[in-house]
């Protein structure tokens, strides 16, 4: 369906009893409400948007079928808190079933499944959650009720929002008063997307809000404010989707992306802007500004610039959002600063690829040369910054390095220092230390392995088990360093103790500051967490029991540590005799299990206390991160020998260095006598021939040693999620935990 349907406004005024009205015509249609107020002494600013998409016609009646969804979310500038909220109905999950199917989900398949996994079961994850009720929208007039989420035009011309939540205890009943006539966006109110879909767009740029807000319980009257309302209906071309599109829906044959600004300024006149883009290319595709003065008369401008200088990454997506922007438009001699009055006003949702940007911004800068101020809502959504998980774990990474860095700076102050060897009890521990000789003895040994980076998935597991138990990560987005200072520690120590030359792609930490150095920067690494610890926010037994698992890890990993460096040599010449393997694999997985999968776990259900987890959930997550932690080094044995992506370490180095790996121990099993004593013997030899290390890959391949391994990982995930899944909520943290359990199998570097 293409072209204006017939009931869009006619040129002159829009007639608001008729064009509010829900558009029959029309695919895709969406109600929008925001306000800054002064409620209780605060500054609060809050938005609320209501979706009806068309999801087929009834086979029986013949009648339009709907589905429904809102958003909305408060944004508490003194406490510098973002509330928010997704509501759908229950056609949400076959909906979301279709998406993926028709190509329209996650860029990553295995996030894809792990989300097809939950709405299979008519399911949606957290912290999306179904209406509470039926939802019913009038034909007669502007009446919507999504669930007890309310948004109607009364008898006076003014419009009433009424939204709760007892989840988090908020609330807002609020009336608008228009003080300004309604204006078209776009090109005379139409909107054109890249596939031709055409939507009709108008908003009211101004309207006095009175009512009351309700924030953790507590109501606030509003004592002053200012609203803006926006509607937009129209016609796609492509079977619709639940969307949360502003200012057009997505076209059939590219993915379209936003940006979206309404303005209030202090002298009166207001403004608005979007820009959609490609994503594909981040080409811009269409773009309009509209200025409205104090008498409400209005400007339309093609040509404008918004160019962001300033970016925020969520630790909850790891996405990257602008924060800073610059508004330009020439014609208008208008050029406005816009910043987030704080970063973290990010809304999480499957809408939106799976989460978009919406918040309040302070505005200054100059039209016509005079000074102006004032406050705004930005939208920034459909972009997809990550795009597979090999792209999350390497913002993941990023940002683990940075969280070391501003723990361990290379230029410490005193205050850094403080916390680095001491505490605020003992400022004394300073006297007399030279800072530049503290960093260049214990921190920069440290930094110049952990600023290589890494694999990062300890530290995610941290965080990620924080949120899937219902916690909050965020509060303890510090911990991103504890699981790497951990690691790091053990590999600057390990690389001394193999008298290994290199590390994540450069020399070993000994080999540019010496072993007595790097031991102790190694081992001084273990304790810095501690810091973290001490101010984490949780208190009594939960304190103590993140002491307790920390400590756990620690001896674990050392005891795994003792347990390789002393071999596995004592066994083989049975087990070579014999052609029983099970000794040998017993003890192959209990190395893996102390040196990597018990830290793992450790750091899992470190993040199920400190998140409130319960007792079950606690055990659930670390046992799940036990089998990670086992597959990991299962699939890096595998990978030894059938080669990294990039080439990333040598084909076959456990061969050349003589290693006994479970490829090793289960082609025992499986091996003739005389195979299992050439075996053993090529692998005391330490080869370095390409053509005997290839035929011991083929022989270990042929016999299906490999392919066992492989086969095991995938029972131990598997297994382990069987019995923790059932106890997690469904959530978009559950479903990357699922994710990840994948990627960790189906890794290839």
């Amino acid at each position: 369906m293409r072209g204006p349907p017939s009931d869009w406004p006619r040129p002159g005024p829009i007639d608001l009893a008729l064009h509010d009205l829900p558009h029959r015509s029309s695919s895709t249609e969406w109600w929008y409400a925001n306000a800054h107020l002064r409620a209780g002494g605060r500054r609060i600013s809050i938005f609320a948007a209501f979706f009806r998409v068309l999801a087929g016609r009834d086979p029986k009646t013949g009648e339009n079928r709907y589905t429904h969804s809102a958003t909305w979310a408060v944004t508490d500038v003194e406490r510098k808190h973002y509330h928010g909220h997704s509501r759908l109905d229950r056609s949400a999950p076959r909906m979301g079933l279709e998406r993926i199917k028709g190509g329209r989900g996650s860029r990553d398949g295995r996030v894809n499944r792990a989300m097809a996994e939950v709405l299979e079961r008519g399911a949606m994850p957290s912290p999306d959650r179904f209406f509470e009720s039926e939802v019913r929208v009038s034909e007669e007039k502007l009446e919507l009720d999504f669930g007890g989420l309310r948004y109607e035009r009364l008898d006076d011309g003014s419009y009433r929002l009424s939204l709760t939540d007892a989840h988090t205890k908020s609330a807002a009943e609020l009336v608008f008063a228009p003080r300004k006539p309604a204006v078209r966006h776009g090109d005379d109110g139409l909107v054109r997307g890249p596939g031709g879909e055409d939507m009709f767009y108008y908003f009211i740029p101004r309207c006095a809000v009175t009512g009351t807000i309700t924030l953790e319980g507590a109501a606030h009257a509003v004592e002053s404010g200012d609203g803006w309302l926006d509607h937009e209906f129209g016609a796609v071309t492509a079977t619709p989707t639940v969307t949360d599109a502003k200012p057009a829906a997505e076209g059939p044959r590219e993915d379209v992306a936003w940006n979206w600004i309404a303005a209030q300024l202090a002298d009166g006149s207001e403004l608005t802007a979007y820009s959609l883009v490609r994503c594909r290319d981040q080409k811009p595709l269409d773009q309009r500004a509209v200025l409205i003065d104090a008498q409400g008369n209005a400007t339309t401008h093609a040509e404008i610039e918004l160019v962001p200088d300033r970016t925020w990454r969520s630790l909850r997506t790891f996405f990257d959002y602008p924060t800073r922007w610059t508004l330009s438009v020439p014609a208008a001699d208008l050029k406005l600063s816009l910043q987030a009055s704080f970063e973290d006003q990010e809304l999480v949702t499957t809408l939106s690829k799976p989460a978009f940007w919406e918040g309040r911004c302070e505005v200054s800068g100059t039209v016509k040369g005079s000074p102006v101020a004032g406050l705004a809502y930005l939208e920034r959504s459909g972009f997809e910054p990550v795009k597979d998980l090999d792209e999350f774990f390497s913002a993941v990474g990023h940002e683990v390095r940075k969280s070391v860095a501003r723990m361990a700076p290379l230029e410490p102050t005193p205050s850094d220092a403080q916390k680095l060897i001491g505490s605020d009890d003992r400022p004394h521990f300073l006297e007399g230390v030279h800072l530049p000789q503290l960093s260049r003895a214990l921190i920069a040994p440290l930094r110049s392995i952990t600023d290589r980076g890494g694999k990062s998935w300890r530290s995610y597991a941290a965080l990620a088990c924080c949120d899937v138990v219902g916690g909050d990560s965020r509060k303890f987005a510090a911990w991103l360093a504890m699981p790497e200072l951990m690691h790091v520690g053990s590999l600057i120590v390990d690389d001394v103790q193999d008298k290994s030359a290199v590390r994540r792609g450069g020399p070993a930490c000994h080999l540019i500051y010496g072993e007595a150095l790097a031991i102790n920067a190694g081992t001084a690494a273990y304790f810095m967490s501690q810091s973290m610890l001490a101010q984490a926010e949780v208190t009594g037994p939960r304190k103590l029991k993140l002491y307790d698992l920390y400590f756990e890890a620690m001896r674990a990993g050392h005891a795994g540590q003792a347990l390789d460096l002393d071999g596995l040599a004592d066994l083989m010449p049975a087990a070579v005799e014999s052609g029983d393997s099970g000794p040998l694999e017993l003890r192959i997985l209990a190395t893996h299990r102390l040196k990597t999968a018990a830290p793992a776990a450790a750091l899992a259900r470190m993040g199920a206390v400190a998140g409130g987890g319960s007792e079950a959930q606690i055990e659930a997550v670390g046992n799940f991160f036990e089998a990670l932690g086992l597959a990991f080094q299962i699939v890096d044995d595998v990978l030894n020998l059938r080669g990294f992506t990039g080439d990333l370490k040598t084909r076959a180095e456990d061969i050349q260095n003589g290693l006994v790996t479970l490829p090793v121990a289960k082609a025992l099993a499986r091996l003739p006598a005389d195979q299992r004593a050439w075996l053993w013997r090529t692998l005391k030899d330490k080869p370095s021939d390409a053509r005997v290390l290839s035929a011991v890959v083929e022989e270990l391949e042929s016999c299906g040693a490999i392919e066992a391994c492989v086969v095991q990982a995938r029972e131990l995930v598997e297994s382990a999620w069987t019995a923790a899944g059932p106890l997690l909520d469904d959530s978009l943290s559950k479903v990357m935990l699922r994710s990840f359990g994948w990627y960790v199998l189906e890794r290839h570097y």
